[in-house]
């Protein structure tokens, strides 16, 4: 299912954690909405920009996946309001894109030794636009 023009569902719920131990991942109606959002209003006016394609490492999560793999309890993946994003070349400079677009956005948290950007949107509107670094 198309969430955008560049952005499938199947992107944001695969996940080799939820296969490895037999976790089924697919959003609820109300998540799907948030990931609509998402992707409509932050993740592709970004890569249209941008020009390139922007992976999605992590999406959704239901709360078991959440769990498994260490996600906060309140973490904005499980009602589809996050993706973590990975580029050909530095996140950093994906960070750097977003605030000259002045795009709407929850928060904007660099991994730079991992090298990819997590980013949110919420979905009722109540957007902080924090950015934050994690080395």
């Amino acid at each position: 299912m198309k969430l955008s023009k560049h952005f499938e569902l199947y992107e944001f719920i695969r996940s080799r954690k939820a296969n490895e131990l037999g976790i089924s991942n697919f959003p609820p109606e109300e998540a799907q909405q948030a990931l609509r959002n998402l992707c409509e209003n932050l993740l592709q006016p970004l890569r249209e920009v941008w020009g390139k394609p922007i992976t999605i490492n992590s999406g959704y999560r239901c709360e078991r996946l959440n769990k498994a793999v260490g996600g906060s309890r309140t973490s904005q993946h499980m009602i589809g309001e996050a993706a973590d994003c990975a580029v050909n070349g530095k996140a950093e400079d994906l960070l750097h894109l977003l605030l000259r677009l002045k795009l709407d956005f929850d928060q904007a948290i660099l991994y730079e030794s991992q090298n990819f950007l997590h980013l949110s949107l919420r979905n009722n509107g109540s957007n902080r636009k924090q950015v934050l670094r994690n080395k």
